[in-house]
């Protein structure tokens, strides 16, 4: 698959970018016809420090005390802490910020141990995400931050298929404007599996398993 691989580049910063393969993709809530590769972005340090720069753009204004970390995304966390932190006059400049992620017990429900909710409680939370196409992740990343009494101060990811969801502005790298023909439908309705298509792979945070 990965001789298929189509790069693209963020428009305001040439040094982010992603790759896109297209096919047919099974995902826990859907199937769509581009693997979004964002696997540079999330583990190599120039690339990391690059989406972070370009989200930090969202946030200066705004108050963070906490970014919140899903599917791998801690190394731009770190670096979008950093900027937010020493951006100067920015909301929150020379403040600390923590970055952490939720743990997931034997009933798949996320938890944060005691050491750690006090970085949640009565705080202003950023959810970074890696990517959104359902917007059914956010749901359960703010029922977990409602349920330790966090406020939602954003949502952040290096890529989203939609603008908001549920009324929450939705802040990102790359957009549907960069990837128009990226298309993701509930399995029952993807027109992939209507003409007969099979899938090429099962995919999630983690990346990729041909099938």
């Amino acid at each position: 698959m990965e001789n298929r691989m189509i790069e693209i580049v963020a428009k305001n910063n040439n040094n982010v970018k992603l790759g896109l393969i297209p096919g047919h993709f099974a995902t826990n809530h859907s199937h769509v016809n581009y693997y979004v590769d964002m696997t540079t972005t999330k583990t190599q340090y120039r690339a990391a420090r690059e989406a972070a720069r370009e989200l930090a753009k969202f946030y200066a204004q705004k108050q963070i005390n906490t970014i919140l970390c899903f599917e791998g995304t801690e190394m731009v966390a770190a670096f979008l802490a950093r900027d937010l932190s020493e951006n100067g006059g920015g909301m929150n400049s020379g403040q600390d910020i923590a970055v952490i992620s939720p743990e997931t017990n034997m009933n798949n429900h996320m938890i944060f141990r005691d050491n750690l909710q006090k970085h949640i409680y009565d705080q202003e939370i950023l959810l970074l995400m890696s990517s959104v196409s359902t917007g059914k992740s956010i749901t359960r990343c703010v029922e977990c931050l409602q349920y330790y009494s966090g406020n939602l101060a954003g949502v952040a990811a290096i890529f989203s298929a939609l603008d908001e969801y549920n009324g929450v502005k939705i802040d990102s790298v790359f957009s549907m404007d960069d990837m128009p023909e990226y298309k993701s439908n509930i399995p029952s309705e993807c027109p992939l599996c209507a003409s007969g298509a099979k899938v090429d792979a099962i995919v999630n945070s983690y990346g990729y398993s041909k099938i």
